[in-house]
């Protein structure tokens, strides 16, 4: 869960595209040159999950904010509270009703899924995946497969929904090895307002179990 939700980017600055129709290859380098333009960024977002044996669907909704590189904070508002906040340093996984935080290590480079290193700044899309353009494009928009060129890549697949013109990516989906599938689709996106450090650092409540990703408390 934590891993997932550490894929996504979003930008707004114009980038130019040819005339004709762009390959999977020229497109993906575009929206890669356009997310490196930000920064941070804020949304609105959906989140669907759908697990690949049991294939039942959840669907919870929040805000989240992210700044360069490796910071964000996920708040989950329904149907449950949620909160999933990294520093650079470590993850706070909190869920209130549990009254309880788990706190985990960043992964390194090395150890990180590559959509988490595209999302710090580190990764390539074209580098790092096979691109294909999915069947279901509109006039508005067009979605990019990602398939990763390491065998062993703990993913099967990535998709991109990306808005046209602009080159605005609205949606996320990953597909896990057993076909589940996690989908973000974003809202009322706002890029580059500067945010603070400060907006990403979490305080333990009071009363609350600590656990580390080693289990300890």
């Amino acid at each position: 869960m934590i891993g997932v939700l550490l894929l996504t980017a979003l930008s707004t600055l114009p980038v130019a595209l040819p005339a004709a129709p762009a390959s999977p290859e020229v497109l993906a380098q575009a929206v890669q040159r356009h997310y490196d333009t930000i920064r941070d960024f804020s949304a609105d977002f959906e989140h669907r999950y759908r697990g690949g044996t049991l294939r039942t669907q959840v669907v919870e909704r929040g805000t989240a904010a992210f700044k360069k590189p490796g910071l964000m904070r996920w708040v989950y508002d329904a149907p449950e509270r949620k909160e999933f906040v990294s520093d650079g340093r470590r993850i706070y996984a909190y869920i209130p009703q549990d009254r309880q935080v788990v706190v985990s290590q960043v992964p390194s480079d090395a150890d990180a899924p590559l959509p988490v290193l595209f999302l710090a700044g580190k990764g390539n899309l074209t580098r790092d995946f096979v691109v294909a353009l999915a069947g279901d494009a509109t006039p508005a928009t067009t979605t990019l497969t990602l398939t990763p060129r390491n065998p062993g890549a703990d993913y099967a697949q990535m998709l991109l929904v990306v808005q046209l013109p602009g080159l605005r990516i609205i949606g996320l989906t990953t597909v896990d090895l057993q076909g589940g599938t996690s989908a973000f689709s974003f809202t009322h996106v706002k890029e580059n307002q500067g945010l603070s450090d400060k907006q990403f650092a979490f305080r333990i409540p009071k009363g609350v179990d600590v656990l580390t990703d080693d289990g300890s408390h």
